[in-house]
């Protein structure tokens, strides 16, 4: 059976997600950065740290282990969705135990209203229907582009809209709120099997079991992505978090969102050809060569242009991010041409190779990350992405030979 026309299907319309996505997400902050100050984006950075950090935390994988799975989702629906709910309000009540906290980590008093405010978000997301995950499982990406875009179209509005009236940052979580009421909702409308309130204890501990390496590299992953914004914030400030998260989002988003899109379509289309190792490894280089091409050239004019793009989009009070845009670029470039591998490490069932390069990138990332902030501001910061990502480059190349080559097809 040939994949070719799933593949170029699905990246068309996923590519039609991504491109809607970062449209919407390119007018938010085009619109909030005239609105909202730099400070403003730090503290909302400090309250989607914690959340993100909690959501990693307790991942239990269940979105990859239904796509690798060969049975029916029906078997897992409801200890899937029970599993959601719980997650779900543990993080929502760790969030509020812990806001004092991080509000005096980051010496931020005035963070801790939107940090308890947060916590609505992930008990709403709870209770989303897994059965979303039939999107990539069945390759529904068509049905997937129009679900999101509602999705993205009320969080913009609503956020931008309320910023404009208000000036307040809050805005921000009310566009999360009701863009994930709006998800819960699409999902137990659109969506077949609808799950109900029921635990089977051996599908509940197999999801658990099947998910452990992908909370690890959740864990992992989440640490080098974030463990500079958590120095930038803690020892530079709310106002230097913020220029730092936007021109991180502006220099590596456009670029590593064709990565995404990339993996996102071939993970369910590697899984189907993962047996046959030499039409995996044709398929795995089209797909590196392919997404070269396209990052390259927004690498080269981000590296290039960043004052312009700085001034063009955000506008002169965040001219603080233009020493960090080529650095970042580079990074972004890196990550995007690489990221395809860790599509082909699940599609193969090796989630332990996708934890090991993770955690490399991290060690090269946060053992010079302090002293290069001290020294060079966010500068540093950005410096030490880079080293994170260079130096997980040979263990990434190890694990793919190791693929291609073991005899011993099981993880």
């Amino acid at each position: 059976m040939g994949y070719k026309h799933d593949a170029i299907k699905g990246i068309s319309w996923t590519s039609g997600i991504r491109v809607a996505t970062r449209g919407f997400a390119f007018i938010k902050i085009a619109v909030l950065a005239r609105v909202l100050s730099p400070s403003q984006f730090g503290i909302f950075g400090i309250a989607t740290l914690i959340l993100a950090f909690l959501e990693v935390l307790t991942e239990t994988g269940i979105n990859i282990f239904i796509v690798q799975s060969k049975k029916d989702l029906s078997h897992y629906i409801n200890s899937a969705w029970v599993v959601s709910i719980i997650r779900g309000t543990v993080i929502a009540f760790a969030i509020i135990l812990s806001a004092p906290f991080i509000a005096s980590f980051f010496h931020t008093p005035n963070s801790l209203g939107i940090i308890l405010f947060i916590s609505i978000v992930p008990f709403i997301r709870g209770f989303i229907n897994p059965s979303e995950a039939l999107f990539q499982k069945k390759l529904r990406f068509n049905t997937e582009f129009w679900f999101r875009t509602a999705i993205l179209l009320l969080d913009m509005t609503v956020s931008t809209t309320l910023a404009v009236l208000t000036h307040s940052v809050y805005s921000l979580v009310w566009g999360m709120i009701a863009s994930s009421s709006l998800e819960v909702l699409l999902s137990f409308i659109l969506l077949v099997p609808r799950p109900r309130f029921s635990i089977e204890r051996a599908y509940f501990s197999e999801i658990f079991h099947n998910g452990k390496w992908v909370t690890a590299s959740g864990f992992f992953n989440y640490l080098f992505h974030n463990a500079d914004n958590i120095i930038v914030g803690r020892v530079l400030g709310t106002g230097a978090l913020g220029v730092y998260q936007v021109a991180y989002s502006f220099s590596i988003l456009p670029i590593t969102e064709i990565s995404d899109v990339f993996s996102r379509v071939t993970f369910p289309i590697f899984t189907q050809i993962a047996e046959d190792r030499r039409r995996l490894l044709r398929a795995f280089i089209l797909v590196m060569v392919i997404i070269t091409l396209l990052t390259v050239p927004f690498g080269v004019l981000l590296y290039f242009f960043p004052r312009e793009i700085v001034m063009v989009v955000l506008g002169k009070k965040w001219l603080a991010a233009v020493s960090v845009l080529p650095i970042l670029a580079l990074f972004g470039t890196i990550r995007g041409i690489s990221g395809s591998t860790s599509a082909l490490f699940l599609a193969v069932g090796k989630q332990r190779y996708v934890t090991a390069v993770t955690f490399v990138s991290i060690l090269g990332l946060i053992i010079p990350i302090l002293p290069l902030v001290l020294r060079y501001g966010i500068v540093g910061a950005a410096i030490s992405a880079l080293i994170g990502s260079v130096v997980a480059l040979p263990v990434m190349g190890y694990c793919c030979w190791k693929v291609f080559n073991e005899t011993d097809k099981k993880s």
